[in-house]
């Protein structure tokens, strides 16, 4: 996507109410070739600075997982960083991000990269993310991170019937009392379910996010601005 396309689109969402601009030049979906960190930022690094120079109060996320990405993009005006892989495909992430005292997602995910997608459908999987949030949220501290966002990583390694467990079950995250962000916008799980296309995914996205903010989703990672935020208003009614 070009800068201009970019910027038309950044502003749209902001003026949709986005309170976070996540901007990520790798794809991470099924059979997405891996990129190296140099070719990352080579994507990235214009389009920051062109939503910094166009919206200077905006707030910037990136979707990395590589350290020495993390590291030019914060120099460049990013405000957090959004990592899929929980810290474990870079061993230098966790003291980067502590010497850049930003703050950090941490996703669940295989903790191998190339079996990223792998699953295994014979297990819950409630324990399995409990315990890498256990375990992360401690070496996150050991190396002195500071404001620490866990994401249960929706769609990475897991069924659809795991996916719903976790969203059922959102509100047991809220002993690691972390803010939880939930990125299910237009996923599989739910156009497979429906028997629809990812284009015709809005409603149940929105059924989804209106569960999980009931559930303790503090943060919607999401495609349709303008919708979530109709969930989020209606949802602190409810509350």
């Amino acid at each position: 996507m070009a800068a201009s396309e970019v910027i038309d689109l950044a502003g749209k969402m902001l003026q949709e109410g986005a309170s976070i601009l996540d901007i990520g030049g790798q794809s991470t979906r099924p059979g997405a070739e891996a990129i190296s960190a140099n070719e990352e930022l080579d994507r990235i690094g214009t389009v920051i600075e062109a939503v910094v120079q166009h919206f200077g109060d905006a707030y910037i996320s990136v979707d990395t997982y590589h350290s020495e990405v993390a590291k030019e993009v914060v120099k460049l005006g990013a405000h957090i960083i959004n990592d899929i892989s929980g810290g474990q495909y870079d061993a230098n992430m966790f003291n980067t991000i502590a010497s850049l005292n930003v703050p950090y997602v941490v996703m669940h995910v295989n903790e191998n990269k190339d079996q990223m997608h792998n699953v295994n459908a014979s297990t819950s999987i409630l324990p399995v993310v409990h315990d890498f949030f256990t375990k992360t949220i401690a070496a996150t501290k050991e190396c002195g991170i500071q404001q620490l966002i866990i994401d249960p990583g929706f769609g990475f390694s897991k069924t659809p019937e795991q996916n719903f467990e976790l969203i059922s079950n959102l509100s047991s995250f809220a002993s690691f009392q972390k803010p939880i962000l939930i990125g299910v916008s237009r996923k599989s799980t739910i156009y497979k379910t429906l028997g629809i296309t990812a284009a015709e995914a809005l409603n149940g996205t929105t059924v989804l996010h209106t569960a999980a903010i009931l559930n303790g989703a503090s943060i919607l990672r999401v495609h349709d601005v303008k919708e979530a935020n109709e969930v989020v208003t209606l949802c602190s009614y409810l509350q």
